[in-house]
């Protein structure tokens, strides 16, 4: 009960509440969420291209931290820009672990023949497009660029969550579940992808150390009560340990979100994923993310050579393909395989129409793309300004082509037997519905 009561205040919207948690609340909406990424995104593209982008460069290339605690080498004298990519990106990252964790003891990836259609979705709407990218940028001639094919494979949940909650009400909720467990999966395999390609070099002695302090850390947030104020030391150290050893610090916050108990414990009524993740949620979508897009949305198309050489780069061509073309070949023509050839059947209440606005939504890369950038070409390289715009271009047509579809979607009949399995759907719940009932 004690972990229900210290929810409750982030969760209510009663106006008793402070307004503290009446802002929690708001940040914490799906729709808020994705209109500060665009905000923060769009306020650096005017940033870095207005007659102050001096000023932007000098403020993300600003060094804060220090090098050395005593006579122990710490490395943490980092740009403004990388710790917002590694330090404030571990807080989201965390909340995807904890996503995951709840998904895979209590939500849709529990069941196997549930979650097996999307879950077979996103390594197809990543397979794809990674083929798509590598295959354009060698018949550009640009083999070079070769090191970014993961860059198209990513999906942006706060993103692509917030345009189906704003262009997707009155659909069945089943599509968002499709779509979050794609999305998560997503996460998951992009997680293992800049931990296994993305790492130049492994310290094991810090690696070991981070391990010990995750280990640490999921006992403690197991305890009876656990205290916040030790667990964020607990939390910074092990993320520094692991930024330590050359693997990227953001996989530390996936881990102890994966340690949190996915099921009540101690007699209380909620499970601590949950808890964790509403009281987290508001400074990840709040804090972490638009002041990640801000420090890398910010393409200088004015001194790097000019709008028309930046975007003329094969590396463009082949990130927009891969996030529009690649994410709808691959979701769609996964599926239909899947559906066809295996057991595997769609949830209740989706048809094959409803993955044409999914395939889109799942074209939006922007966060993990931005930072699988970064990692591939490194920061200020012709590269990196042609990836970052590609991924600009490609999330924007994607987002906007889903929300079009959506609305098409939206308009149409729906029939009684969508997902084709000969049973009747009986849905009952759709998109919007929740979130009203949360407003009133």
């Amino acid at each position: 009960m004690h972990a229900t009561r210290r929810l409750e205040p982030i969760l209510s919207t009663d106006t008793r509440q402070s307004p503290g948690a009446r802002l929690a609340h708001w940040v914490s909406k799906e729709t808020t969420g994705g209109a500060l990424l665009i905000g923060a995104a769009i306020l650096a593209l005017v940033f870095a291209n207005s007659p102050w982008r001096d000023a932007y460069e000098t403020l993300a290339q600003t060094h804060v931290g220090p090098e050395y605690i005593g006579p122990v080498y710490v490395h943490l004298d980092l740009t403004l820009a990388k710790w917002a990519a590694d330090g404030l990106l571990a807080i989201f990252f965390f909340v995807v672990g904890l996503e995951l964790k709840q998904e895979f003891v209590a939500g849709s990836l529990r069941n196997p023949k549930q979650a097996g259609v999307p879950m077979l979705a996103a390594v197809g709407g990543m397979a794809v497009p990674a083929i798509i990218y590598a295959v354009m940028v060698i018949t550009l001639g640009d083999s070079g660029a070769l090191h970014g094919w993961a860059i198209p494979t990513a999906t942006d949940i706060a993103f692509a969550v917030a345009v189906l909650a704003v262009f997707g009400k009155g659909l069945p909720v089943a599509i968002r579940t499709f779509l979050l467990t794609l999305a998560v999966v997503d996460d998951l395999l992009a997680i293992t992808v800049i931990a296994v390609f993305y790492t130049d070099e492994i310290k094991f002695l810090p690696l070991l150390g981070s391990f010990a302090v995750i280990a640490l850390f999921g006992w403690y947030v197991r305890t009876r009560n656990p205290r916040w104020w030790l667990l964020i030391p607990i939390f910074f150290v092990g993320w520094a340990l692991m930024h330590a050893s050359g693997v990227h610090a953001t996989v530390a916050g996936v881990l102890m979100g994966f340690t949190v108990a996915a099921k009540p414990t101690h007699g209380e009524d909620v499970a601590r994923t949950t808890h964790y993740e509403h009281a987290v949620k508001p400074w990840s979508q709040g804090l972490a993310l638009p002041i990640f897009a801000f420090f890398s949305a910010g393409v200088n198309l004015v001194d790097g050579g000019g709008p028309a050489e930046i975007l003329s780069q094969p590396v463009v061509f082949a990130i927009v393909a891969g996030l529009v073309l690649g994410k709808l070949l691959g979701i769609l023509g996964t599926t239909w395989l899947v559906t066809r050839v295996t057991p595997l059947r769609l949830a209740a209440g989706i048809g094959v129409r409803d993955l044409l606005p999914v395939a889109f939504l799942a074209g939006i890369g922007f966060t993990v793309s931005l930072l699988i950038a970064e990692l591939s070409f490194g920061e200020g390289s012709e590269h990196t300004l042609g990836a970052k715009a590609a991924i600009l271009i490609g999330s924007v047509v994607a987002a906007t082509l889903g929300a079009l579809t959506l609305r098409w979607d939206a308009k149409q009949d729906r029939g009684p037997d969508m997902n084709r399995d000969d049973l009747p759907d009986e849905v009952t719940t759709f998109i919007g519905d929740e979130e009203d009932r949360k407003d009133h």
